[in-house]
């Protein structure tokens, strides 16, 4: 992506999701032992039942995959066949957006920088996020 980014003259700028993992929905019934210093007086026996994804869990990391591929879908953007963690959106190498996704780290990429700004606010309204900027630096490799 990088190479066509650099023969394409685009934008890339570079996203965190924060806090990634507490946007997952459970889909099983999960319960916890109330942490230390959160236990409720008289009622150390009981459990929590988690309805959200906690960081830990063996299930975070794929309902997190799920919710944000859900969501891209539902924008109307496309996941590719040979890397399930590039999404794209348009039909000319002039109006394509590219958006890589590792995790909770993401490049945006586009030669129009106010598409670019369109997805960066297309994923705020769903997901807490930090705008990065310019993207420098990702995974350890120097852009």
């Amino acid at each position: 992506m990088l190479s066509i980014a650099n023969q394409f003259n685009m934008e890339i700028d570079q996203m965190d999701v924060t806090t990634t993992f507490l946007h997952g929905d459970l889909e099983e019934e999960i319960y916890m032992e109330q942490p230390k210093g959160f236990e409720i007086k008289g009622k150390k026996e009981m459990v929590y039942k988690l309805v959200k994804s906690l960081y830990g869990l063996k299930q975070a990391p794929r309902q997190w995959n799920r919710k944000f591929d859900a969501f891209m879908i539902n924008h109307e953007f496309n996941r590719s066949y040979h890397d399930t963690y590039l999404y794209y959106k348009g039909s000319s190498i002039k109006d394509v957006i590219y958006l890589l996704l590792y995790v909770d780290d993401m490049l945006i990429l586009s030669q129009e920088i106010s598409r670019v700004d369109m997805v960066k606010d297309l994923l705020k309204t769903k997901f807490e996020m930090k705008d990065l900027g310019n993207a420098f630096k990702i995974l350890g490799i120097s852009i």
